[in-house]
């Protein structure tokens, strides 16, 4: 958390504030998250014009021309457009300050969030490099998932997770896509078919995209650039339901922990 809803409803938000913009300067209050962020930044965008608002998974990517910009939320971070009246608080770490006033304010509490630089093309940084396909565009397909799942003993919630299968799919969105789709989050991605896969990549596509519409889930921090909760949460199928009946035949959901994170899944409508 935040997932690819929540960075795309962020992305879409900032994009008619940042796209052709020039920054102003860049104000660095704390060097220390996940990464350190680096101490030539302020010098290296000052005056820099942001082309483009884009996303690689999780992560939004601020195309500057000879270089970009590359910022990851982690797992409490937000960020958001504020004015100069805003005071920075505790763990507001960095600002993005634009010449027509706006100021992009990263917030992250816990500091697992990134704030880097890639000179040249942005999808060679190491982090992005090797990640699969963008789940809602047209590389993505059930053909791909199984051909590169043959091998993989691991459960499919787990693949699913794996940013090297598909780009962006974190915790609560693949519990909600497996729900959708049938399909038991403990089976072994290698036997899945191909037509399960069929199935699968549809309800990814429109999980994802009803997350999108209803502007990402706010679970804790995570609000959109216009400072606004998202609503997916209230949407929910399985994901924090545990114990309450399933929607389709109403047992109860169950949870279970798998790679350190909740699943939740219906026994009966899901095999």
């Amino acid at each position: 958390m935040p997932e690819l809803p929540e960075v795309e409803t962020t992305r879409r938000g900032l994009q008619p504030h940042l796209e052709g913009r020039r920054i102003k300067t860049v104000v660095v209050r704390n060097f220390a998250l996940r990464r350190p962020v680096p101490p030539n930044l302020p010098r290296v965008l000052a005056g820099a014009t942001v082309r483009t608002v884009g996303r690689r998974g999780k992560y939004l990517l601020l195309d500057c021309g000879d270089g970009t910009l590359i910022i990851h939320l982690g797992m409490s971070g937000r960020l958001w457009l504020v004015d100069d009246a805003t005071q920075p608080q505790v763990h507001d770490h960095f600002d993005l300050v634009m010449a027509n006033g706006a100021i992009v304010r990263l917030r992250d509490p816990r500091r697992f969030g990134l704030v880097l630089w890639q000179k040249g093309d942005a999808l060679s940084h190491p982090l992005l490099v090797r990640m699969g396909p963008e789940p809602l565009d047209t590389e993505f397909s059930a053909g791909w998932m199984y051909r590169e799942t043959r091998t993989r003993s691991i459960a499919v919630k787990l693949a699913l997770m794996d940013s090297h299968l598909v780009a962006g799919i974190g915790n609560i969105y693949a519990n909600e896509a497996l729900f959708r789709a049938g399909i038991n989050p403990k089976t072994p991605a290698r036997r899945i078919s191909l037509e399960r896969y069929q199935m699968l990549a549809e309800k990814i596509r429109i999980t994802l995209t009803l997350a999108i519409e209803a502007g990402g889930s706010s679970l804790r921090d995570y609000v959109g650039s216009d400072g606004m909760a998202g609503n997916f949460q209230n949407e929910f199928l399985v994901y924090g339901r545990s114990g309450e009946p399933c929607f389709n035949c109403g047992t109860p959901v169950r949870a279970i922990v798998q790679g350190q994170r909740s699943t939740f899944y219906c026994v009966r409508c899901q095999r």
